[in-house]
């Protein structure tokens, strides 16, 4: 009896369990790599210590692209390369791996000129030396592949490289797994791009905290309040730039031989007004050297043009070294007298407004800078003033503010602010107000402003 042939449908379905099985194990490992790479992407949103997501890349490396090891490898920024992470499954190649790839990266610092390398032309053949020297010292029949970590920051840059390994003859580099492994490398590059971002972050912040700081610092040298002085109404206003500005103003009494406060008020004061050339925290820490030194040499009772005299040679050696300088009016009024005596260093000349005749008048001397050349000499005048007659210290943040058009405030503008305000009557701090309120309509920029700006206005009344 001949054996029984199978029927048809059950020789047909073999080929459909098979296609269905394939098309089921497909779907698994494709829903794998999916929450593999899931997983990923959600530690690159959740880690905050870099390390801890390093840890990671190599192992889900390994397990989309059935590697037996995969390692990554990160380029410092002198242009060494370093180890980072190592991770073998199951291989007992491991050790030679991980040796191969520690000699390599040693190898190459000691053996290439790392000076030489930077971040230009010479950057690719890093990489290639480091694929070379790893391909020399893996054990036979191991095979690597790798991928650049390209982050982009002022350009693009290779900042590492992630390797696969395995020693099975049968492995295939295929381009699922080349675009999986790349997958991983940008995930990688993104993790340092966005721990570099998070660290100038904290940089940019300890950096405001400090000018915060310094700004503080600032206001509390400059005169937080105008002086009661007998027969003057005062006001005094710095506006800053930025944190910290390099404008200056004070208020000096020359107290020897006063005990008491009314005898002060009565005594001789001297009123300064400078600018630090520059701006930011160099032009600050210049101001207040400038003041403490200005204070010791007027309370040495001295004249005002032997006090720049002095001040000029004490700073000199200091602000050659910066290679900055600082214009400075200096001038002390006697309110018995009504005399304000003066002195310039290169300063703009404050402006005088007669009540009288309603003319507005410049108080200058001839003067270098303070710190240009240690043998300037200084010139000296005095004008005697009356009831109504008002005085206007300011730095060039008032006269070279510039409108949209680009046309500046200039000594004109200023000088027309002024004779209008004085004209109306206005006192001192009345004043003050309105000739910031006339730059800011000029410049169309409330608020906002590219220099420090600096007033003070003494104003003679009558006692």
């Amino acid at each position: 009896m001949s054996p029984a042939l199978p029927s048809s449908s059950t020789t047909s379905s073999s080929p459909v369990i098979a296609l269905k099985e394939m098309v089921s194990r497909l779907q698994r490992e494709n829903s794998k790599i999916q929450e593999l790479l899931a997983s990923l992407s959600f530690a690159l949103r959740s880690f905050n210590n870099l390390n801890q997501f390093f840890e990671l890349i190599p192992l889900i490396t390994c397990r989309v692209t059935e590697a037996e090891a995969a390692a990554l490898v990160l380029f410092r920024a002198d242009g060494q390369a370093r180890l980072e992470q190592l991770h073998c499954h199951a291989s007992d190649q491991c050790p030679n791996i991980r040796a191969a790839l520690e000699t390599a990266t040693r190898t190459l610092a000691n053996s290439v000129g790392m000076a030489a390398i930077d971040a230009g032309s010479d950057r690719p053949q890093l990489e290639q030396l480091l694929d070379q020297q790893l391909r020399e010292r893996l054990p036979q029949g191991i095979q690597f592949y790798a991928t650049a970590i390209l982050v982009k920051d002022s350009r693009l840059t290779e900042r590492g490289r992630l390797y696969v390994f395995s020693q099975q003859p049968a492995y295939e580099w295929n381009e699922t797994r080349q675009q999986l492994l790349q997958v991983i490398a940008d995930q990688t590059a993104v993790a340092i791009a966005n721990d570099e971002l998070a660290l100038k972050l904290r940089d940019r912040q300890r950096l405001d905290r400090e000018l915060e700081i310094g700004a503080e610092i600032q206001r509390r040298l400059l005169p937080h309040r105008c002086p009661k002085i007998h027969g003057l109404e005062l006001a005094a206003e710095c506006r800053t730039a930025s944190w910290v500005g390099g404008d200056y103003y004070d208020f000096i009494p020359i107290t020897y031989g006063l005990s008491d406060q009314q005898e002060i008020e009565q005594g001789r004061w001297g009123i300064a007004i400078g600018d630090v050339m520059g701006k930011g925290v160099p032009a600050g820490l210049i101001m207040t050297m400038t003041r403490g030194m200005l204070r010791a040499e007027a309370l040495n009772g001295h004249r005002p043009s032997r006090i720049l005299q002095h001040l000029n040679r004490a700073m000199q050696p200091d602000l050659e070294s910066s290679h900055r300088f600082v214009t400075l009016f200096y001038s002390e009024y006697n309110p018995q007298t009504r005399i304000l005596a003066y002195s310039n260093a290169a300063h703009l000349p404050p402006l005088l407004w007669r009540a009288e005749t309603g003319m507005i008048h410049r108080l200058d001397t001839y003067g270098m800078l303070i710190g240009l050349d240690p043998r300037s000499q200084y010139q000296e005048a005095e004008v005697r003033l009356q009831p109504g007659d008002t005085v206007i210290y300011y730095t060039d943040g008032i006269t070279e503010a510039d409108n949209p058009k680009g046309k500046r405030f200039e000594e004109e503008g200023l000088a027309a602010v002024v004779k209008e305000g004085c004209t109306k009557g206005l006192g001192a701090q009345a004043l003050l107000d309105y000739i910031f309120d006339a730059v800011d309509t000029f410049t169309h920029t409330k608020g906002r402003r590219s220099d420090d700006m600096t007033l003070v206005i003494l104003r003679v009344i009558d006692q």
